[in-house]
């Protein structure tokens, strides 16, 4: 029996894809110990594995709602966010690693500590992405404007003296790029198919393209038109009002069903009366609609994306981040898509017709469906945690 830990951040679309790789483990007889945040304690004890508290480490927890905004946009603040959290968890995680000596550590890409941690003490690591893997090559589709580009090099100096403060510590990290970089040395269970990934061929063996982790429908919704739409913009930057408003008037007067799932912290009753082909929720069970969905308008999130192709449901995209840009334009890359270019009901009814007009899409979402179901799913995630282990040992 190997006893494996996993480091997340806070996130759902982070944990969710783990989930059944550690059901797979604990049911193969393993232990598993799983480093996260108290909204994430039942999912993952939900499988089996054993909780460990994390909040009171995490840096952005306790950010200023003014800058949390800024999270993912600025380097040197997300560097600095990154580095404290690590330095926080520093003396409880290296204290307990070192009690536990655990086989092998799975962090996700982002969950920094957590590869930190492993190459401090020399304990085998295995990196879980759940975007698309990004390398010199793939990280070509997250295209960065001038003022990006600007604002990343004033930025440096800010960095270089966070990275400092790990070396400090012992961590043997010279740049930013050996915490947040998928290198080919650096074994990688990536979330999507190969036929998916930007560039897979220029990622080493040492990859495993395991496919996305899409749980069970729940439960039924009824499809009452020929075609039905469905709109979501995620479970984090969702209060959009104003886009909200344009979907409804830019579909109320189609012949077709209009599911919109707004997010908890959006007040419905701001959106005025609802046609009745349109129907507004806090948050629906994504999979059940996607089942019977004709068109997806996302914000591009990874998971979302993953989902709605499995379902072979093409995307209409309001991308929000660059990761979220990165995704939408791998999705037009592959046909399966379009990018909404403005969010005014003019554009919003164009985009949506315009997919559901041209089967095109529709087949170029199932070709990436079938190579979804093609991956090894959880099982190949599991064989590759354990293969890892088997090498080290």
């Amino acid at each position: 029996m190997s006893k494996i830990v996993f480091f997340c951040i806070p996130a759902h679309g982070h944990t969710n894809p783990t989930l059944g790789v550690v059901k797979e483990l604990v049911e193969r007889g393993h232990e598993v110990l799983y480093y996260s945040y108290e909204p994430f304690r039942s999912k993952i004890e939900g499988v089996g594995a054993r909780f460990v508290p994390c909040d009171k480490y995490d840096a952005e927890l306790s950010l200023d709602p003014k800058d949390a905004h800024k999270v993912g946009k600025d380097l040197a603040l997300s560097t600095k966010l990154l580095v404290d959290t690590t330095l926080s968890l520093d003396d409880m995680v290296c204290e307990e690693m070192m009690k536990l000596k655990p086989d092998c550590i799975v962090a996700d890409s982002m969950a920094v500590w957590g590869k930190a941690v492993a190459l401090k003490l020399g304990i085998p690591f295995i990196s879980s992405t759940t975007t698309f893997a990004f390398n010199q090559h793939s990280s070509k589709i997250m295209k960065q404007g001038l003022g990006d580009l600007f604002g990343m090099l004033l930025s440096m100096p800010k960095i270089g003296k966070d990275i400092k403060r790990l070396q400090d510590k012992g961590y043997p990290i010279t740049n930013i790029l050996d915490i947040i970089q998928n290198d080919n040395n650096t074994n990688t269970i990536v979330y999507t198919s190969p036929e998916f990934q930007p560039c897979a061929e220029t990622f080493s063996d040492k990859y495993a393209f395991v496919g996305p982790s899409i749980r069970p429908v729940e439960s039924s919704i009824v499809k009452e038109k020929e075609k039905l739409v469905y709109i979501s913009m995620g479970t984090v930057n969702n209060n959009m009002i104003s886009l909200y408003k344009n979907c409804i008037e830019a579909l109320k007067d189609t012949d077709y069903q209009v599911i919109m799932s707004v997010g908890e912290e959006t007040d419905i009753s701001t959106l005025g009366q609802l046609p009745p082909n349109i129907s507004v929720y806090p948050k629906v069970d994504q999979m059940a609609v996607l089942k019977e969905a004709d068109v997806f308008l996302s914000h591009c999130g990874m998971n979302s994306v993953n989902e709605s192709l499995y379902y072979s449901v093409p995307l209409v995209m309001y991308p929000q981040t660059s990761e979220q840009g990165g995704v939408a334009t791998r999705v037009e890359q592959v046909g399966a898509g379009l990018k909404l270019q403005k969010k005014t009901a003019s554009a919003i009814r164009e985009a949506v017709e315009k997919v559901l007009g041209d089967s095109n899409y529709q087949l170029s979402a199932a070709r990436i469906a079938e190579g979804f179901r093609m991956c090894s799913g959880a099982s190949g995630a599991a064989d590759k945690i354990l293969k890892v282990i088997a090498q080290e040992s």
